[in-house]
């Protein structure tokens, strides 16, 4: 099952919507087939494991990351597979969370295959998080990457621009990206950044990420290069007001498009961004700053997953700290994942009490 799961992680940003998901056949101790998902729209890992197996399957147990769909979809069922294979056992980590395509242990019990759940559920739950976020919850799946100093700043004075990760980082945020139905950012780091937030790395996104800028009174420059790359790459401005029609006009024109949801006290609903996103189907969401959205978002318990790449430096007196406001000290943080990243570290958090 593990490898099942190492097997469906190769899906990252070619899959979404769909869930990650790996197949192994096993027959007689020694593996006779493997597979993944590997594009939306394509064979499933099962069919994939299954038609690499051959003859090899008839009698042998199927490992499998998350529970086989019993419906037909973009293609047939991954349970008449199994059937017309012969296979004798089914060993799934997860169940399907998915109201239509769940089912498929049962249809295959019907059939006199045993199906079992486990092992590893936990983690092929951790794996596909947003898709069971999605499907149980019902809101988008929203992740926070920041890059820190050891002294916690994320830029060295307010309005400059900072570099802080290096290399090995930077690529694994553009890795990370690939995975994601749009990336986040407020205002001012739209301002003072000028950023591109596009996926530039080994993995090239199915569908690029949309590029959202919450942004209260929609003061997005014409000229960023972000309204100017609007026509290559999907870009909204999500915003309370339209204070100045003429620029509206302008960022529309370069493509940009311009929402406006309700207003809170702070800006822009958090509530309000979260249920437009929900109706044009965008699932996940990777914010990368700056420091008051960072703030909002955990403060109003928004983040699902963190993502902290924390860089050898200090950036003294004066610098801009990632939080600017008290956040709850309540706990409900499971630490997820250690890893260096050359002289760089990541480290990731899931949310265990997620707001629903």
């Amino acid at each position: 099952m593990r490898r099942a799961l190492d097997l469906a992680a190769r899906g990252w940003g070619r899959v979404h919507p769909n869930p990650m998901v790996g197949a192994v056949v096993v027959r007689d101790g020694a593996v006779v087939g493997e597979g993944w998902h590997a594009e939306y729209g394509g064979p499933h890992a099962e069919v994939v494991a299954l038609e690499r197996a051959g003859a090899d399957a008839a009698g042998a147990d199927l490992y499998v990351s998350l529970e086989p769909c019993a419906h037909h979809g973009r293609t047939p069922p991954c349970t008449d597979a199994i059937l017309a294979a012969g296979i004798r056992r089914v060993f799934y980590a997860a169940a399907d969370p998915h109201r239509t395509a769940a089912g498929g242990a049962e249809r295959l019990r019907q059939h006199a295959i045993e199906a079992v759940a486990g092992p590893l559920t936990g983690e092929a739950r951790v794996l596909n998080a947003p898709f069971f976020h999605v499907h149980e919850r019902g809101r988008p799946w929203l992740a926070l990457k920041l890059a820190l100093s050891l002294d916690g700043a994320i830029a060295r004075a307010p309005g400059e621009r900072t570099d802080i990760s290096g290399p090995r980082a930077r690529a694994e945020v553009h890795r990370l990206r690939a995975g994601f139905d749009a990336i986040l950012v407020g205002s001012n780091t739209a301002h003072v950044d000028d950023p591109q937030l596009t996926v530039r790395g080994d993995i090239t996104p199915r569908v690029p990420p949309t590029r959202i800028v919450l942004d209260s009174e929609a003061s997005l420059s014409p000229a960023s290069v972000l309204a100017r790359t609007a026509g290559d790459v999907p870009t909204w401005v999500v915003a309370a007001h339209c204070r100045d029609e003429q620029r509206v006009e302008a960022l529309r024109a370069a493509g940009v498009q311009v929402h406006i949801v309700p207003a809170d006290e702070h800006g822009v609903s958090l509530d309000g961004l979260l249920r437009l996103l929900h109706t044009r189907a965008i699932h996940t969401v990777l914010c990368e700053g700056g420091a008051r959205l960072a703030t909002r978002l955990i403060a109003e318990d928004r983040v699902d997953r963190t993502y902290l790449f924390l860089a050898p430096i200090f950036l003294g007196p004066g610098s801009v700290p990632a939080f600017t406001l008290d956040a709850p000290a309540e706990p409900g943080w499971q630490l997820r994942e250690t890893r260096a990243l050359e002289n760089d570290a990541l480290v990731v958090w899931d949310r265990v009490h997620v707001r629903v």
